[in-house]
């Protein structure tokens, strides 16, 4: 039987690896599979790697990099055009097969399917998934016409993460307290917090208007903060639709007791000013004026309107 074809994406810019690494882990996986390495050049290269990667009909790609990377890939391999299967095979299964090996500084997808933190744990869990045939299929989310794996946010949560990248570019790490400052300089200085501007619509049920910010998970947990996770919504799961949670209002008091929620151990935020949905199947954010938005992590601009759908038993993922 021929070895396993396989393509791995390389963004050289991944914050916890080096070449000397690099180079490691192409040799582990080549004991493994038949490995071609493609290495990124620009924002939205992987999409297109992962594109031709799935047009060739190889059988597994690889990521190493960070959350980013890994969006860019799914995006690539789930508007590829696989080659036709003469068997009834469902899209999932003409698809390659994805794995993610950790390479930037969160990681939230990866740890999510039970990776170690660390790059060379995460890639001998992966190479014993290959040897054992250890793999799983999950549900995406897709927001418009682009799909994410974890989260997407509508409002505060994005705008913190332009600040945070906004840093990044001038030369900042990132960091837990990069993160905690730039949630407060967005939240105290930057935030219309009177006006919630915010609407959301599902079919054949009233729509909640008046909400402050959205946060949206495919799994849990939504983020880490350091080793700790945060869990707004705790019940996601990557094999059910998608969790929505929404803040009415963000006076200073009632938010500080949602945060505070997120952060237990047993975390069930709930309150007058918490809208809560689980395993949603279809809804739109709709507002007034344009918000932030971003998905897994990636600042993608402002927004007015955004359609999100649950796409389930998407993507077979090796774990």
């Amino acid at each position: 039987m021929p070895p396993m074809r396989a393509v791995l994406v390389v963004n050289p810019k991944a914050t916890t690896t080096s070449e000397r690494s690099r180079d490691v882990l192409v040799r582990a996986l080549r004991s493994e599979v038949d490995l071609s390495v493609r290495y990124t050049r620009r924002r939205g290269h992987a999409m297109a790697l992962a594109r031709e990667a799935a047009a060739e009909g190889v059988d597994l790609v690889v990521t190493l990099g960070g959350d980013g990377t890994v969006n860019e890939v799914v995006n690539g391999l789930m508007t590829a055009e696989p080659p036709a299967s003469a068997d009834g095979a469902t899209l999932a299964e003409r698809l390659p097969a994805l794995a993610t090996v950790p390479g930037g500084s969160t990681n939230v997808f990866a740890r999510a399917l039970g990776l170690p933190r660390e790059w060379p744990e995460g890639t001998s869990m992966i190479l014993e998934g290959l040897r054992l045939g250890r793999h799983r299929t999950i549900g995406l989310g897709r927001a418009d016409d682009r799909y994410f794996t974890f989260c997407a946010g509508f409002g505060l949560d994005a705008a913190v993460i332009h600040r945070v990248e906004q840093a990044r570019r001038r030369g900042r790490v990132s960091t837990p307290g990069l993160y905690l400052r730039s949630i407060m300089n967005q939240y105290f200085l930057a935030s219309d917090r009177r006006h919630p501007a915010i609407r959301l619509e599902r079919p054949g049920e009233s729509a909640e208007g008046e909400l402050a910010t959205v946060i949206i998970q495919n799994t849990a947990p939504w983020t880490y903060l350091g080793d700790r996770e945060i869990n707004p919504n705790p019940e996601a799961s990557f094999d059910l639709g998608l969790d929505v949670l929404a803040l009415r209002q963000l006076r200073v008091a009632s938010t500080t007791r949602t945060v505070t929620q997120f952060l237990s151990r047993r975390p069930d935020p709930r309150g007058r000013q918490v809208l809560r949905l689980h395993d949603t199947a279809e809804f739109t954010l709709l507002s007034n004026r344009p918000q932030a938005f971003q998905l897994d992590g990636d600042y993608l601009g402002e927004r007015e309107k955004v359609r999100f759908t649950s796409v389930p038993a998407a993507l077979r993922v090796i774990c």
